[in-house]
This record gives structure tokens, C-alpha cells and sequence, in this order.
């Protein structure tokens, strides 16, 4: 069997890993010739919309799926047309979107954060005042670990800073953007669920997110003083998304967790960052429940495993001296063979145990 995978990333490398162990090979297409993924599946190297190289992509594929969901959508449409893609490409619609976004979680009755679109500088200024600083200004479309919004502030310098946001995000873009209310909130959290063909859905334990300069630093499962009702509130949320757009695969919705109440922020159509905990922490990882979905395979079980708790951290910037990280017990390392740069991910490490002080102190330990 063959899963074809739009994207040669980190992600589809670890889709390509879990899928091995069940004889499923990988083909993936990317317009890079250094793709990570390429060290463990076949690579195609061509731009996403090159009809000759998404037919080779299809060729013989079981399955199509998308390490991520900026993908063009003439590639979307022609895959569509030519192979079984799972999941439906309009998921990656809505994901492309923040405005489609926000827009179904509020038709869902999802919580979200006050927001109004714009597509001129005076709709911006517009906007601004409807929803009020402190706010986010952001793209619709593209952008992520931070890029593409600015943060405004409520002060005499607003209505300046309004105009530098229109200037600064609009360079190349004319997309229109999006303003939200920036929320006070206690944690970030994402929930990760998985809906097969059939209809059945397995959720993850709810996952306490920490970023710093837009990036996800740490993730930890379950998050810590996780109530049964929070977590069958954000499995809820989960369901209504998977069910709503007949979705095969795994799906994340990044959320904010404000006095016990959820705010949804955005969803990925797509294995995630904060998920990376269940390759060890989990019975059953991300990436091997994603292909199982889209491949109409029985779901596995998403419990916790190897004693209950799990921190993954990303290795950003840099790796660390691997004797070190090693030499501390029940520490995972995935190197993702890329080139260091600054604010790249070059790999993550995951910490599992039973006592969630000690994985945290041994997280500390990886991060210093």
C-alpha cells in the first residue's frame, strides 16, 4: 500500500516512519531536492502544481494527504479529480482561510474571540474600533509560527500603528486580513482527534501548550489539572468539527483556556506540532492513527502510555549535545536532519515517565 503525502516535511517524514512498521511505503512530492522527508520515503522534487509530477505523485497511490494546508489549490483540485485524497480538500479550504475559520466555529456554536475581516485600510480602521485593542491584525491566508499579524495596543499611537499594519502585512498580499480580540487567557491547549472513514472518532488527552515568539516551545500531556469536563468539552468541539466536514484523518484545534471556558483560535487539517508527545507517550501516535484513518483501517487507541505523562520539547535554532539528551531517562530525541537556521525546527525531544514533576524537570533540563 502507498500513502501520497503533499509536503516532504518533518511531518511527513514522521508519517512516513509509522507508516513503515505497518507496510505502508511513502511517496511524497516537494519543490525542495533537500526534503526531509526524502531520507525515508521516495521523493519527488517539482513545484506542487506540476501536473506531470502530481501524476506521478497519484500513480499507483492508495491514499493522498497533505503534510500541511497552504497547499495551492490547483494542486488540491487535480489530485481530487485523478485520486482518493482523504481528507477532503475542503478542510484545507477552511484551514486556509482564518476568516472561513472562525466564521464555521461560530456558525458550530464553538467559542471565539471577537473578529471582523477587512479588505482596505479603512475597513481595517473600521474593524480596529468595532472589536477594540488590544487586537491582532492577521492575514487570511498563509502565515504561521508567528508570521503574518501584529499585535496593536490601545494609546494615542493607534490609529498610526493601524496604518503600519495595513502597510507591513499587505506588501505582496492582497488576500484582505483579519482583526481578533486578543483574549486574557490562562493556558493554550490543543485538542487532536481522528475520525475514520466509518464515522468513529478517538481523541487525545488534552495537550497544555507554551510558545515564545510565535513558535511552540513545549507541549505536555495530559495537560496538568486537566477536569473531566474540560476535556469532554474540547472532544465535543473536536466531534462537531470532524462530523461537519466528513473528515477522514487526524484534525488539531489550537484553543484558549480561559477560566475553564474554551476559545477556539484555529484548527489544522493535519497531523501537528503539539502531537509529537504520542510517537512515545501514546499507545497509538498521531501519525499512525492519521493513516490508519485514510486508509480506512481500524483507529488505535489514543491512552497514554509508559506510565502516564509525557513533554515534548522542539529543538529550535540548534540540536544539543545528543550524548546529554540521551543520558537522561526516558528522553526521546528525533532529529529531523535539517540545516540549522535561526527560528527553524530541527527536531524535538519527548520526555515520558510517571510523575509529571519529574518529566518537567527533566524537560528543564533538555531546554537549558
Amino acid at each position: 500500500m502507498i500513502t501520497a503525502v503533499l509536503g516532504g516535511g518533518q511531518l511527513a517524514r514522521m508519517l512516513a516512519l509509522a507508516g513503515a512498521p505497518l507496510g505502508l511505503r511513502t511517496r511524497v512530492l516537494d519543490p525542495s531536492a533537500d526534503a526531509v522527508a526524502g531520507h525515508v520515503s521516495e521523493l519527488i522534487t517539482a513545484p506542487y502544481e506540476d501536473e506531470p509530477a502530481l501524476r506521478r505523485l497519484a500513480a499507483g497511490a492508495d491514499v493522498c494527504t497533505f503534510e500541511f494546508e497552504n497547499v495551492p489549490v490547483a494542486a488540491t483540485e487535480w489530485l481530487t479529480a485523478h485520486a482518493n485524497v482523504r481528507p477532503h480538500p475542503r478542510a484545507l479550504a477552511v484551514g486556509q482561510d482564518r476568516l472561513e475559520e472562525k466564521t464555521l466555529f461560530q456558525r458550530l456554536g464553538i467559542g471565539v474571540a471577537d473578529f471582523r475581516a477587512a479588505s482596505s485600510l479603512e475597513e481595517l480602521r473600521e474593524a480596529v474600533a468595532a472589536v477594540g485593542a488590544p487586537c491582532i491584525v492577521k492575514t487570511r491566508r498563509l502565515g504561521y509560527d508567528g508570521r503574518g499579524q501584529v499585535r496593536l495596543r490601545p494609546g494615542d499611537d493607534l490609529a498610526s500603528e493601524v496604518d503600519t499594519a495595513w502597510a507591513t502585512l499587505t506588501v505582496g498580499y492582497d488576500q484582505g486580513l483579519i482583526v481578533e480580540r486578543m483574549i486574557s487567557f490562562d493556558r493554550e491547549l490543543s485538542v487532536l482527534a481522528v475520525r475514520s472513514e466509518r464515522g468513529d472518532v478517538a481523541c487525545y488527552p488534552l495537550v497544555e501548550n507554551e510558545h515564545a515568539d510565535g513558535i511552540l516551545r513545549r507541549s505536555r500531556a495530559p495537560a496538568p489539572n486537566l477536569s473531566a469536563d474540560l476535556q469532554a468539552n474540547a472532544a465535543d468541539f473536536a466531534a462537531t468539527l470532524l462530523g461537519e466536514l466528513d473528515y477522514v484523518g487526524l484534525l488539531a484545534v489550537e484553543l484558549f483556556d480561559v477560566g475553564g471556558a474554551l476559545i477556539a483560535n484555529e484548527m489544522a487539517p493535519r497531523v501537528h506540532n503539539s502531537g509529537h508527545w504520542t510517537i512515545e507517550g501514546s499507545e497509538c501516535s498521531q501519525f499512525e492513527n492519521h493513516l490508519r484513518a485514510v486508509h480506512g483501517l481500524p483507529l488505535g487507541s489514543t491512552r497514554m502510555a509508559q506510565g502516564g505523562c509525557a513533554t515534548m520539547i522542539n529543538l529550535i535554532d540548534q540540536m544539543p549535545s545528543r550524548e546529554h539528551v540521551l543520558s537522561l531517562p526516558g528522553v526521546h530525541v528525533h532529529d529531523y536532519g535539517k540545516a540549522p537556521r535561526p527560528r527553524r525546527k530541527l527536531g524535538h525531544a519527548t520526555v515520558v515517565g510517571a510523575e509529571r514533576a519529574t518529566v518537567d524537570q527533566l524537560a528543564d533540563q533538555i531546554l537549558a
